[in-house]
């Protein structure tokens, strides 16, 4: 009787342990402890409607035939109608101008240069937005509004995206499946890890990758709004799924709002964002180099290959070198040091610290300006032909390639296409191959600016409008793209 006595208090103590470890499910008052959480910032999330006309080509049926191309018409243009919803938070106001400015992801919004943006507020008055700067590298947009005088605006305060503990509390607020109208939809889960990155979205996977993932339902629709902490701040931006069906299965991403609230700067200060450049290939240090290279962790980057007159060997970095501190900040893998590069100040020295035969070695680099930023800015040689069609290319066997993974021994890279240009309203995308201008082959940047150039004034001799290129796109497929000046 006694034994029996002792194991059930010993049952009664092990069951009541979790009930004592669980955090509090309600407050003394009977209520969620998110309920105050939530009415800091729920007003705060608008709803983003964008609807756009996007000029598309009829495909050649033969066209991946060399032969039976040319026997073909030219693809025509037509127009279909485009629409997406998703949503947004508004974060800041300027006085001066009288515009709230509300931060999205870029896939929410980019198309809305070519339409019209529309922000729902949480009382239902509509405004029209305009774009004040997009950075698809980073999935990251800010748009703007005019309010009315007496619109009474709610803001999410900004957190600190830096000291985020795996298990955190996470609340994500947003308008899943918009065109059914759940809006400012809340749910609540948890911090699953930190730190995501390389993974594939689809053709327009942003290229710096750094995401908090989370158990807080996020369903087509929730891009661009807010995952907040229990202090009511914002902590990251709402921005993709892995799904199986296309909703959510308890897998969703959302953007830092450290790295967020760096992009929104440069592009409300410059409408871009100008990253810094090192000039370096980096790879991922794995448990058997960690032993080769006298690792006391598995972290760093390994240094494959220096570019020439780059500021990494300018600086004095050697390929095999292995890089574990940048910016007096510890470089875990690949994908964190990219981004620390990217956002470091240009022009200023900055501490890096390597391991070269088993030694610890010091160097200062002075970072510049990615190369394709300098394009962007307007400093390329062809300026003229590129704002007339609004394309930027760089060469098949460029970084730029190399970063996003095109392999090409033929023609050049879209890198860049300019809004509200020929290029921005055809079936032209950044990372699509330009293969011919015209039926004329092109194989580096100087002989698709100068074939540009010649069917640009040819076409301005004629009363064609029109420029023809053939291209193969992201996926492999072969096709032809009308550019049409009128």
């Amino acid at each position: 009787m006694k034994w029996k006595t002792v194991i059930i208090a010993a049952l009664s103590m092990m069951l009541a342990i979790p009930a004592l470890a669980a955090p509090p499910v309600v407050g003394e008052d009977g209520k969620s402890p998110f309920v105050e959480v939530v009415k800091k910032v729920r007003e705060a999330v608008v709803q983003i409607k964008v609807e756009a006309k996007l000029a598309v080509s009829q495909q050649n049926p033969f066209g991946n035939d060399p032969f039976f191309r040319y026997f073909f018409n030219p693809p025509q243009q037509q127009e279909r109608p485009y629409t997406s919803m998703g949503s947004g938070f508004i974060y800041d106001y300027d006085k001066a101008s009288g515009e709230a400015l509300i931060m999205t992801n870029n896939h929410v919004v980019e198309k809305g240069r070519e339409g019209t943006i529309t922000v729902t507020l949480a009382d239902k008055v509509t405004y029209t937005a305009t774009i004040v700067g997009n950075d698809p590298n980073t999935d990251i947009a800010v748009i703007k509004i005019k309010p009315n005088k007496d619109e009474k605006l709610t803001f999410a305060k900004l957190g600190d995206s830096s000291n985020l503990d795996i298990g955190d509390w996470a609340i994500a607020i947003g308008n899943p499946f918009g065109d059914i109208g759940l809006d400012r939809t809340v749910t609540v889960g948890v911090i699953s890890a930190i730190g995501r990155a390389g993974l594939n979205f689809g053709q327009n996977s942003p290229q710096y990758q750094d995401y908090i993932q989370t158990d807080a339902a996020i369903n087509p629709g929730n891009s661009g709004g807010p995952l907040i902490n229990m202090k009511g701040e914002v902590i990251g931006v709402n921005a993709a799924i892995t799904s199986t069906s296309g909703g959510n299965i308890g897998i969703g991403f959302a953007i830092p709002i450290n790295l967020a609230s760096r992009v929104v700067d440069d592009l409300i200060a410059s409408g871009k964002v100008v990253r810094a450049y090192m000039g370096i290939t980096p790879q991922e240090i794995t448990s058997d180099m960690m032993e080769t290279f006298n690792l006391k962790e598995v972290a760093g980057v390994l240094v494959t290959k220096v570019e020439k007159d780059s500021p990494a060997e300018k600086a004095g970095i050697d390929k095999g070198d292995v890089i574990v501190e940048f910016n007096n900040e510890k470089v875990p893998n690949v994908s964190k040091f990219r981004i620390a590069v990217a956002t470091a100040k240009i022009g200023v020295d900055i501490p890096v610290k390597l391991k070269r035969d088993n030694k610890e070695v010091s160097k200062m680099v002075k970072l510049d300006p990615y190369p394709e930023d300098v394009v962007a800015a307007g400093k390329e040689k062809d300026v003229k032909s590129t704002q007339a069609s609004g394309i930027t290319v760089e060469a098949n066997d460029s970084q730029y390639a190399k970063r996003m993974n095109v392999n090409t021994d033929k023609g050049v890279i879209v890198s860049k296409i300019d809004a509200d240009s020929p290029a921005s309203k055809s079936d032209l995308s950044v990372g699509d191959i330009i293969l011919e201008i015209e039926k004329k082959e092109i194989n580096t940047p100087a002989e698709f600016y100068k074939e540009l150039n010649a069917a640009k004034e040819k076409m301005d001799k004629s009363d064609k409008k029109r420029m023809m290129l053939y291209i193969q796109d992201r996926n492999k497929m072969y096709k032809y793209v009308i550019l049409n000046f009128e």
